[in-house]
């Protein structure tokens, strides 16, 4: 056996297990953003279809499912995401009987751990939700 060569296993293996292990947690991280993102957008536009559809009239019906969906939103930390809302089979008819409301949620979820002076969407991940709540055919109109 060699004596220069004494003792250099563990400093290999505590070499090649930072090396490995350091990435992993990294990409581990950024799949529980992104999962998160999108359990985030999810609830969002589920909340903000109901929302809608417990409202009186359409007006008010759009501001509380745009203050449902950011509530949701910012209980897991998505501040900036776009609320589409669209009634279905056409923006007259909302809160008809028959009737649906279709809500799109939308954000871009930063990678964890990237410098912003290298731009706010650097290496960003989009996730949107998609949900249809509809009216009811057997409800009165409103």
């Amino acid at each position: 056996m060699n004596q220069d060569s004494e003792g250099t296993a563990t400093i290999e293996f505590v070499w090649l297990s930072v090396l490995l292990l350091v990435p992993f947690v990294y990409i581990l991280v950024a799949v529980f953003d992104a999962q998160r993102a999108a359990y985030g957008v999810s609830t969002a536009s589920r909340s903000a279809a109901r929302a809608f559809l417990q409202s009186p009239d359409a007006a008010s019906g759009e501001q509380r499912a745009r203050l449902a969906a950011q509530v949701a939103l910012d209980d897991q930390d998505l501040p900036r995401a776009s609320v589409r809302i669209t009634c279905l089979p056409s923006p007259s008819d909302c809160l008809q009987p028959g009737s649906s409301v279709r809500v799109v949620v939308r954000t871009t979820q930063a990678m964890p751990l990237t410098p912003t002076a290298l731009g706010s969407q650097l290496g960003g991940i989009t996730v949107d939700s998609t949900h249809t709540e509809p009216y009811g055919s057997f409800r009165s109109e409103r």
